[in-house]
């Protein structure tokens, strides 16, 4: 009964796993494309999709366009860095 026990719990946490794996590689391909697009006439290129990146991951979205737009989103155009600039690009 013990192995029997172990072996559905074993299981539940495989599959449990494999479902936020997927749900976490989903998410990071949707904000790899809307920062790709959002930063795409950055000149800093490299630190917008850092920033972006990590606003998206929090926030679960990006507001359209290369700029502006953040009404869109009020998750990403409220985050602040430590000086209290916006830290979402």
């Amino acid at each position: 009964m013990m192995k029997l026990s172990f072996a559905t719990l074993l299981l539940v946490t495989l599959v449990l796993t494999s479902f936020f794996i997927s749900a976490i590689i989903a998410d990071s391909d949707f904000c790899d494309s809307k920062c790709n697009v959002r930063c795409s006439k950055a000149s800093a290129h490299d630190r917008c999709l850092k920033y972006c990146g990590i606003c998206c991951a929090e926030c679960n979205c990006v507001p359209s366009g290369t700029f502006g737009n953040k009404d869109e989103c009020p998750c990403y155009r409220d985050k602040k860095n430590s000086k209290g600039g916006p830290k979402c690009p």
